[in-house]
């Protein structure tokens, strides 16, 4: 990266999904390790994103708001991804209305796996995993999070591998996003749409192809869990596709993902502009 050029950050989360702290204490954490442009991109909500703009203008920061929607891809729609919205508007109404059916469902989601859960002799409650969630968006993560302070597992991890991944005795299938509607809907609030970690969910040539075809505009080719071949791998598909390269740490917190940090990656001033420039 260029001397004096900002770091440049399009991927974090906050408590109201998966992360550890409030918007405005990763925003803090943001600036201090010297992001100057930071992406807040919760799971399937955009609650946190006024408290996230205001932070980011008290510390000097420009704040691009985000969400990270999960949803399915593949010939026949059962891969599960993860598609990055930036520059939206969150106060549009289709993304209201989404989050609130997906709040809803969740809920639902959350009472049949604590059922699953006490049919095998753990007990935890739903209010116990609101206790770890900070906003309306609760997830497995948040139940993971109950079971280690139950004292039913010793780790997020644990929990998952015993009780909470597919295939296992709690897990309940989530509501299928097809990847074609969240591009639709992050387009329909003015965004741009990235695909986001695509090493990490093994999305090959075709896969990627497909989404770009759906109206995707670019690839996280710099996240912390791609190694170099990775990176190149996908930077060289991003050319070929002209999609924009773009980067994220995917910051949830030590808590939570102990091995992602502020400022380990950055992307070009360039690019940044590119994607805004796709907007609609």
């Amino acid at each position: 990266m260029p001397d004096g050029q900002r770091t440049i950050d399009l991927h974090s989360h906050s408590l109201a999904s998966d992360g550890q702290y409030p918007a405005a204490e990763v925003a803090s954490l943001a600036a201090a390790a010297g992001v100057g442009v930071w992406a807040l991109c919760d799971h399937d909500t955009v609650a946190a994103l006024p408290d996230g703009a205001a932070a980011a203008t008290r510390l000097g920061m420009r704040f691009v708001p985000g969400i990270e929607l999960s949803c399915f891809v593949g010939p026949d729609d059962r891969k599960e991804i993860h598609l990055l919205g930036h520059f939206l508007d969150p106060g549009h109404p289709r993304l209201k209305m989404f989050e609130d059916m997906l709040a809803a469902e969740r809920r639902v989601r959350m009472e049949k796996i604590v059922r699953l859960l006490e049919a095998r002799g753990v007990k935890i409650r739903v209010e116990d995993i609101d206790k770890v969630s900070g906003g309306k968006t609760i997830g497995r993560p948040h139940v993971a999070r109950a079971l280690v302070e139950a004292g039913a597992v010793a780790t997020v991890k644990e929990a998952f591998e015993r009780w909470l991944g597919e295939g296992k005795p709690a897990y309940v299938q989530r509501y299928r996003l097809l990847a074609r509607d969240a591009v639709k809907l992050v387009r329909d609030a003015g965004g741009t749409v990235t695909i986001a970690h695509p090493g990490v969910s093994r999305l090959d040539r075709m896969e990627i192809t497909q989404l770009r075809e759906a109206g995707v505009d670019g690839i996280e080719v710099r996240h912390v869990d791609h190694n170099p071949s990775l990176r190149e791998k996908f930077l060289r598909l991003a050319e070929e596709l002209h999609m924009v390269p773009t980067a994220g740490s995917d910051y949830h917190g030590p808590a939570v993902s102990p091995d992602r940090h502020f400022g380990d990656v950055s992307m070009d001033e360039e690019d940044l502009a590119r994607l805004e420039a796709r907007r609609p």
